[in-house]
C-alpha cells in the first residue's frame, strides 16, 4: 500500500510499505477514505525529529470503511464506515472508566513514562502505524472506532478523529461562568473549533490571531478576533472591563511565533544527534513560551487557562510567582477522544453544522500530494488552514 512516511526534519515522502494485517484478535483493517493533516504533525515535522525514525508511518486523524476484523470484535463488521479516535485506549482499565482515555493503562507508553499509545505520532507514543495510508490496523478496535452512517460527507465526521473533541475538551475545561469571556490564542483548526464550541456554549470568544485569513474564517462564525501583539494582555483587559476574560484556551503549543529563546533551542536541539537531542528535550526547556506566558498574563485573577496546544520540554521557565498571585487555575492533557464522542456526534450531524464542520478545509490533496501539503500547511501559505488527504 501506499503510506506518507517521515524522512527526516522537514522531510516527508510516500513510500510502498507493506499492507497490515490483523496481529490480535481486537484488531481490525480499514480502508482509510480520508485522513487530515493535524497542527501535531508538524511538531513530528519540525521539533520532534529525534523521536522518529525513517520510514515512520504519519497521522493520526483518519476515517474510513472497516475492511476486516478480529476474532474477539463484535462490535464491528466488513463494511462499516468509522472514525478512528487518535489515541488507542481499551476502554475496560481504570483511567479509561474515569474518562481519562489518553492515560490508558493498557496502552500507556511505560518505555517513556507517556500516556496511551498514540497513531503516527514517535516513540513517545509507541511508534504505531499512522493513517495517512491507503489501509490501517487499528488496536481495541472492539472499543475504540466510532460508527457512524454511509449518507453524510467525510467531513462532517472526520474531526472527531482528534481536533473537535480536542477543542470541545479545552473549553470544557477552561469553564467560563455562564455569560462569560473565553479567550482563544490560535486560530489553527483546533483555535477555530475552540472559538465555535464556545459561541455554541453562550459565551463571548475572543480569538487572537496574526493570520488575517484565519482572522476571517472565525469572523464568519461570530467570534471576535484582534491580532497578536505585545500587548495583547492590556487589549484583553481594555475588552473586558479591566480585568482579563475568565478564561484562555490555548490552542498554539510549542511552536508559538515571536519565541526567540524556545525557536534558538529548538533550533539547537535540531543540530544534536538523536541520543543527545533526546536527552535534551527530556532536561531543558525547549517550547516556545510566548503564547502560554501572554495567556497567563491576561486571563483575569481568578480565572483558568486551558492548555489544548502541545508543549514538548521538561524545564520550560513558568512564571510561578504570577500564576500563584492570580489564582490562576491550570489544566491541559491530550484530549480523552471517546469521553466526549456521545456529545459530539448529534452536533456533527445536526443539518444546522453548529460547530461548522463543513467550514474548515481549506485543501484536500490525494496522498501524493502529502508532502508539498505539509510544506503549506507549516508556512501558512495560500490561506492554509486544515488539509484533508484523500488515499
Amino acid at each position: 500500500m501506499k503510506a506518507l512516511t517521515w524522512q527526516g526534519k522537514r522531510s516527508v515522502s510516500v513510500e510502498m510499505v507493506p499492507d497490515p494485517v490483523i496481529e490480535k484478535g481486537t484488531d481490525a483493517i480499514v480502508r482509510i477514505t480520508s485522513s487530515a493533516i493535524c497542527g501535531s504533525d508538524l511538531h513530528l515535522y519540525e521539533v520532534l525529529g529525534p523521536y522518529m525514525k525513517a520510514g515512520d508511518i504519519l497521522g493520526h486523524e483518519p476515517m474510513g470503511v472497516v475492511e476486516e476484523v478480529g476474532s474477539e470484535v463484535r462490535n464491528l463488521k466488513p463494511g462499516d464506515r468509522v472514525v478512528i479516535p487518535f489515541n488507542i485506549s481499551c476502554g475496560h482499565c481504570w483511567m479509561c472508566k474515569q474518562g481519562l482515555q489518553s492515560q490508558c493503562e493498557t496502552t500507556q507508553v511505560h518505555a517513556h513514562n507517556s500516556g496511551a499509545s498514540l497513531f503516527g505520532f514517535s516513540e513517545l507514543y509507541g511508534s504505531v502505524p499512522g493513517g495517512q495510508a491507503e489501509y490501517l490496523r487499528v488496536p481495541h478496535a472492539d472499543y475504540g472506532p466510532i460508527k457512524v452512517g454511509h449518507e453524510l460527507p467525510d467531513e462532517r465526521y472526520l474531526y472527531l478523529s482528534d481536533i473537535l473533541p480536542t477543542a470541545w475538551q479545552g473549553v470544557k475545561y477552561a469553564d467560563v461562568p455562564a455569560g462569560g469571556t473565553l479567550a482563544v490564542f490560535g486560530l489553527g483548526p483546533v483555535g477555530q473549533f475552540a472559538s465555535r464550541v464556545g459561541r455554541h456554549l453562550g459565551q463571548r470568544v475572543i480569538a487572537v490571531e496574526p493570520v488575517p485569513e484565519r482572522r476571517r474564517m472565525a469572523e464568519r462564525h461570530g467570534v471576535e478576533t484582534i491580532d497578536f501583539t505585545k500587548d495583547i494582555g492590556d487589549q484583553l483587559r481594555d475588552m473586558t472591563d479591566g480585568r482579563g476574560p475568565d478564561a484562555v484556551v490555548d490552542a498554539v503549543g510549542m511552536e508559538a511565533h515571536n519565541s526567540p529563546v524556545g525557536a534558538f533551542a529548538q533550533n539547537a536541539v535540531g543540530l544534536l544527534p538523536d541520543a543527545l537531542a533526546k536527552k535534551a528535550m527530556e532536561t531543558a526547556g525547549v517550547d516556545r513560551m510566548t503564547v502560554l506566558h501572554a495567556a497567563i498574563d491576561s486571563v483575569r485573577r481568578g480565572g483558568t487557562v486551558s492548555l489544548s496546544g502541545v508543549y514538548g520540554g521538561t524545564a520550560s521557565p513558568m512564571p510561578l510567582l504570577t500564576m500563584f498571585d492570580k489564582q490562576i487555575q491550570l489544566r491541559m492533557g491530550q484530549c480523552n477522544v471517546r469521553r466526549w464522542t456521545d456529545e459530539l456526534l448529534p452536533l456533527v450531524e445536526d443539518p444546522a453544522d453548529p460547530l461548522g464542520v463543513m467550514d474548515l478545509k481549506t485543501h484536500e490533496v490525494d496522498l501524493d500530494g502529502a508532502a508539498a501539503a505539509y510544506e503549506i500547511f507549516q508556512k501558512k501559505e495560500d490561506g492554509c488552514i486544515k488539509v484533508v488527504l484523500k488515499p
